[in-house]
């Protein structure tokens, strides 16, 4: 049916209501506002806008299980991807070779021909910018020496998405402060898989994260002083700038997130950044993606931040400015009872390195 056939369909139907799809997208801001000019005369019923939007958005959220099984897919090409990049990695090498690399496999051998986002491939400093990649920055620059590499891609299948982080070390190993910010990062990413199940609070998780990402730094010898008060000073957000993960489906931030029936976005700074704080419910599927960046805008302005820097080991941070970012993520199922990963690629030190060795 077409819409200009609408008007007289709904004059032969004579409904009591009908619903229109009006509503604002959480995570972009963006308001869709319902057309109603293709009405015509047709008159007779109510018109509801309050309803559809949101009830689309709560189907979105949760996943059938042949949705589940698409998504599985999709993660399984990804992370095969993953692993062709980590093995084709040289200094020297342009970023845009390794996203190319990336791409190349998710289309020849899984069939995905679009991506859903722009990857992200910063190597070096460049890791430490969460949206490096754009047009702006085009992943354009050469992989130095002994330098992390962040790569943040996924491919697409049928509509769904996969969004998968690896972080690894351009040379094949990691040097001794690339290894602790790495540890800290995959020591929250396990702890926050272990600990998702249904009714479990995603900003709880958010905050386990960066609790766990301070132990290691401090562990380190990067911070120094109590832990407690390292979290009432709200450090984890200078260390970790952003959200814990998101909704993933048919978009790569999928709808959802908040809404009338949910917990608020949070205030403060790092947790304000999450894409959503509800529970987890059963059939979601989220991403799990904590990271630890040296960022030098944010460690300058830290270190002038008397509630920041008496934690700050500044003379050994100022050292390591040029370590980049480290993020690690995954796709993660809620079951009935914990959680599934579908990401499957090398995430300890050893299995990465004896990869890159192969």
């Amino acid at each position: 049916m077409y819409s200009d056939d609408l008007a007289a369909e709904l004059g032969r139907l004579k409904p009591q209501r009908v619903h229109l799809l009006e509503g604002t997208n959480t995570d972009s801001g963006l308001t869709m506002k319902a057309d109603t000019t293709w009405f015509g005369d047709a008159s007779g019923f109510e018109v509801a806008t309050d309803v559809l939007y949101e009830a689309l958005c709560d189907s979105r959220c949760t996943k059938t299980a042949e949705e589940v099984e698409v998504m599985r897919y999709v993660s399984k090409i990804s992370s095969d991807a993953h692993v062709r990049v980590m093995k084709a990695c040289k200094p020297g090498m342009m970023e845009f070779q390794l996203e190319s690399e990336f791409l190349h496999h998710c289309y020849s051998s899984g069939g995905c021909r679009f991506a859903p986002y722009t990857a992200i491939v910063g190597a070096g400093e460049h890791g430490a910018f969460l949206h490096y990649g754009h047009s702006g920055a085009p992943n354009a620059g050469q992989i130095p020496d002994s330098s992390l590499v962040l790569i943040d891609a996924g491919g697409e299948y049928h509509g769904y998405a996969a969004d998968i982080t690896c972080t690894f070390p351009s040379s094949g190993k990691f040097t001794p402060e690339q290894r602790v910010a790495y540890e800290a990062v995959l020591d929250a990413h396990t702890k926050v898989i272990a600990s998702m199940k249904p009714g479990v609070s995603w900003l709880d998780m958010h905050t386990l994260a960066e609790r766990t990402i301070l132990s290691g730094l401090a562990a380190g010898g990067f911070l120094a002083g109590d832990l407690d008060e390292m979290m009432a000073a709200n450090l984890g957000s200078v260390f970790m700038p952003h959200g814990l993960g998101h909704l993933i489906g048919i978009d790569t931030h999928d709808v959802g997130g908040y809404g009338p029936r949910f917990p608020p976005r949070p205030d403060r700074a790092g947790a304000n950044r999450l894409r959503t704080a509800r529970m987890l419910e059963q059939d979601m599927v989220i991403t799990v993606e904590p990271g630890c960046y040296f960022n030098r805008y944010l460690l300058t302005r830290a270190f002038g931040d008397a509630s920041h820097s008496k934690f700050l080991v500044r003379e050994k941070l100022e050292a390591n400015l040029n370590l980049g970012g480290v993020r690690i993520e995954d796709n993660v199922l809620i079951t009935a009872d914990g959680s599934e990963s579908f990401t499957s690629v090398p995430r300890t030190v050893e299995e990465i390195e004896a990869l890159m060795a192969s």
